[in-house]
């Protein structure tokens, strides 16, 4: 039987999506909410997956170095450039910066995190779901 263990956080973020039409063409930003959830095949003898503490620490220390109070951008976002002169925090989302692409991002990062702390052999990230309004989130799964 598999076993799961989830993290949620929160952090504060802009974005904008100029490649899309509508009023999120305009930078804007959210309340975001992320969701991690890490499955094995089994426990270890303790009855732990990972332990939540370490993994916890390891994922929000990385929103809130990364994410927190910044702004997510495309890569051809001409206002990389401005705000980062700007000194303002800026991180490039391979792509553009939509909920789809923040959550499967996430994955990657939160299974790099994973990868460095002590957890049952077998267990990967298998979902990240992503809020960015109270109505309005995506997903990604293995």
């Amino acid at each position: 039987m598999a076993a799961t263990v989830t993290v949620r956080h929160n952090f504060e973020t802009a974005h904008r999506l100029p490649h899309l039409p509508g009023k999120c063409v305009s930078l804007h930003g959210h309340s975001w909410w992320a969701e991690v959830t890490v499955t094995a095949p089994a426990t270890d003898a303790a009855g732990v997956v990972v332990e939540f503490g370490p993994f916890k620490r390891a994922l929000r220390s990385w929103i809130d170095e990364y994410l927190d109070h910044g702004v997510m951008l495309g890569p051809d976002d001409p206002l990389v450039p401005v705000l980062r002169e700007a000194a303002c925090k800026v991180y490039e989302v391979s792509g553009w910066p939509t909920v789809e692409n923040v959550a499967g991002h996430l994955a990657e990062v939160a299974d790099g995190l994973l990868g460095e702390l002590e957890h049952m052999p077998g267990a990967r990230v298998t979902a990240v779901e992503v809020q960015e309004t109270h109505v309005n989130r995506a997903g990604w799964s293995a």
